[in-house]
């Protein structure tokens, strides 16, 4: 059935990796943001977001509807639903007795040049390609 209006389902997601994109050029679209999501820490109000990785070992890899939980990154991500918002993931300065944050570092030009060019080639994909016969 080449000529289904439907999509395939989605591969199912297992998160994102920060460890493994540290570093990395993401372009994060913020989905929104839940509240009260249990956890073994207790309640969380995480980021939910589509993530690209758009540089770095891990390049080209797209983890959908993730949550993410880092305090840092959901304050700089919070104001940003409904927007793609480019950064580069690092770690931050740790305080006394805790780990250093996870934080998105302001892209550079070089990184906007990259990030553009990533929506450029997702815009001008026909909708036709995101199809596929059950």
């Amino acid at each position: 059935m080449t000529n289904s209006p439907f999509l395939a389902p989605a591969s199912a997601s297992g998160g994102i990796d920060l460890d493994s994109v540290l570093g990395s050029l993401l372009l994060v679209t913020v989905l929104g943001q839940e509240h009260g999501v249990q956890t073994v820490h207790g309640p969380a109000d995480p980021i939910r977001a589509n993530v690209a990785v758009l540089d770095g070992d891990h390049k080209g890899e797209e983890h959908e509807d993730v949550l993410l939980f880092p305090r840092v990154l959901i304050s700089q991500l919070r104001p940003r639903v409904g927007g793609n918002v480019l950064g580069r993931l690092e770690k931050g300065t740790a305080r006394t007795g805790q780990s250093a944050p996870w934080i998105l570092a302001e892209a550079t030009e070089a990184d906007v040049a990259i990030g553009t060019a990533y929506l450029a080639g997702k815009v001008s994909t026909p909708a036709s390609a995101n199809t596929a016969p059950f």
